[in-house]
């Protein structure tokens, strides 16, 4: 693992080595790294996976099989900043595919429970737009949508 910078740790009960293959397979500049396995000192299986390096468009992760102990919730999630609806359908798409489910406002959370936001990077200039109307409009529209429609977050932005 290289030094500087930071890797976000995601603990799965068993679920490690999966989990890292399948956001591998759905995010650009992806690959697994190193990966490690339980010694005889336990306390998980000797041989069987401990954590599993890998990176997911260009970040740093390791998944742990850390058991049952933990699990995911909402305080913590992923913004991908999409530049397009074709980035946006094809993420919303791919997390929410077995098991996942959509949320509100652009989130969802994937089969794993892991949360993401995925959000269009436009939004964030609407909804920063130094006229307060315009702004409004914008996040009116968001607030009442699961997966995000650029082209209607535009249509509120314009007042349309």
């Amino acid at each position: 693992m290289s030094h500087g910078g930071f890797t976000t740790c995601l603990w799965f009960d068993g679920q490690a080595e999966e989990a890292a293959h399948y956001y591998v397979s759905v995010f650009k500049d992806s690959r697994i790294g190193r990966i490690t396995h339980w010694s005889e000192a336990g306390p998980g299986e000797a041989g069987t996976v401990l954590t599993v390096e890998f990176t997911a468009n260009g970040q740093k992760f390791v998944a742990l099989n850390g058991g049952p102990e933990f699990t995911f919730s909402e305080a913590v999630s992923f913004m991908i900043l999409c530049v397009d609806q074709r980035e946006i359908d094809h993420y919303w798409t791919r997390l929410t595919e077995d098991g996942g489910e959509g949320g509100p406002c652009g989130w969802l959370k994937d089969k794993y429970g892991v949360s993401w936001q995925v959000c269009p990077e436009r939004l964030l200039e609407m909804t920063n737009d130094p006229d307060p109307q315009k702004a409004a409009r914008a996040f009116g529209a968001m607030m009442k949508m699961g997966k995000l429609d650029l082209a209607a977050l535009e249509k509120a932005y314009a007042g349309e």
